[in-house]
């Protein structure tokens, strides 16, 4: 069986793990919490980066500190996980979905203005796949409108956007650490603070209410209860795991990368044949090989493609429902404007296996089995 995803290992996870232990410090901000954080604000270029217990609470940090009121609404794209529109619903807002674009399957930047009323007050972004959204017309559109932008970058460690991060571009960036990302920590992530007045506020959120980072940093003498928060501090274990990714993340990207280019040499005579569709870079984004999808002509024929694999013990899975047609997603929100791109696209995607560990014998029967399923089918796009 050739799995869509396997964890990264790379060697030294035990021995942090280990090394974590025998310090006696397994609670969260211990000297691995403290190092990965500290990689990550080098590496990034970020004010302040807070290792989370996952991608979704970083977006729950993210939102809570946005001061939203119950009522107020915000913009986000349909094609996401759930995790995205949940941060939103937690403070109490509605959502307001807009349509995708159909190249990069990210938010359409031309539809966000259209959909600003007088209760917006946030808008998020999703990376789909490590690809930039276009964030230079979506900060001036909140600039404009006086938005609080987040980027939801879970799938985006690494990626950039005209060479700045993402994640560092709107007020907070979110990553997720959970094992089918890049770099894993099992479940886990960082919630990046680009604008310094939500520092302090955002360390009393993480730390249950309380500031008890300034007691530790020496700021003051003792640390009591100042307002809302909750616990989102990882076990020192976790971060373990992830300093061992962080100090291979050279070798862990060029190796996707090296596969992500491999799919994509060998997908591009498909194309061009007109039977797929593949994933699309624009100029202006640097991705880091989170994924290879393509698209097929439509839902059945994906269908076909799936079982066909499937029966070849090669797992070559779909993605996001759209959340507007989802229960929660009529419940919680709305569709803005027309629904063009968001379904017909999403029935349309299939993702490839694609994961560090995966051995040259592995991508070869992957590669050998897409050549068998393309040379014997004729449907065109």
């Amino acid at each position: 069986m050739i799995h869509f995803n396997v964890p990264p290992i790379t060697g030294d996870e035990k021995k942090y793990v280990c090394e974590a232990i025998d310090s006696h410090k397994i609670c969260g901000d211990g000297e691995f919490t403290k190092k990965c954080s500290r990689w990550m604000e080098e590496k990034v270029n970020a004010q302040r980066v807070l290792l989370t217990t996952s991608g979704s609470t970083a977006l729950d940090m993210a939102l809570l500190l946005c001061n939203l009121n119950p009522g107020d609404e915000v913009i986000l794209p349909s094609y996401t996980f759930s995790s995205t529109a949940n941060s939103a619903v937690l403070c109490g807002a509605r959502l307001v979905f807009v349509d995708i674009r159909p190249d990069t399957m990210n938010i359409d930047e031309k539809l966000i203005e259209k959909a600003i009323t007088n209760k917006t007050k946030v808008i998020i972004v999703m990376h789909y796949a490590g690809v930039a959204c276009e964030m230079d017309e979506i900060m001036q559109i909140a600039k404009k409108h006086n938005l609080i932008v987040v980027e939801d970058a879970a799938q985006g460690v690494a990626s950039e956007y005209k060479s700045k991060k993402l994640g560092t571009i709107g007020d907070f960036g979110c990553y997720s650490f959970h094992e089918t990302k890049n770099f894993s920590m099992g479940e886990g992530g960082a919630i990046v603070i680009n604008n310094p007045d939500y520092i302090e506020k955002a360390e009393i959120l993480r730390e249950k209410g309380t500031n008890r980072s300034k007691f530790l940093r020496g700021q003051i003498d003792k640390y009591t209860w100042v307002d809302f928060g909750d616990s989102y501090l990882p076990s020192e274990l976790n971060a373990a795991y992830l300093w061992a990714q962080l100090c291979h993340s050279d070798e862990i990207t060029a190796k996707r990368m090296a596969i992500w280019n491999r799919y994509k040499t060998v997908m591009e005579k498909y194309e061009q044949q007109g039977v797929v569709e593949l994933q699309y870079i624009p100029d202006y984004a640097k991705h880091n090989a989170h994924m290879f999808y393509i698209k097929l002509k439509d839902l059945e024929e994906r269908t076909k493609f799936i079982s066909y694999f499937k029966s070849k013990e090669i797992i070559t899975p779909f993605h996001y429902v759209p959340l507007h047609s989802a229960p929660a997603g009529l419940k919680f929100g709305r569709f803005f404007g027309e629904d063009i791109y968001t379904t017909k696209e999403s029935e349309r995607l299939v993702r490839l296996p694609l994961y560090y560990n995966m051995t040259e014998d592995e991508l070869d029967v992957v590669i050998d089995t897409l050549d068998n399923y393309f040379n014997n089918s004729n449907k065109k796009l």
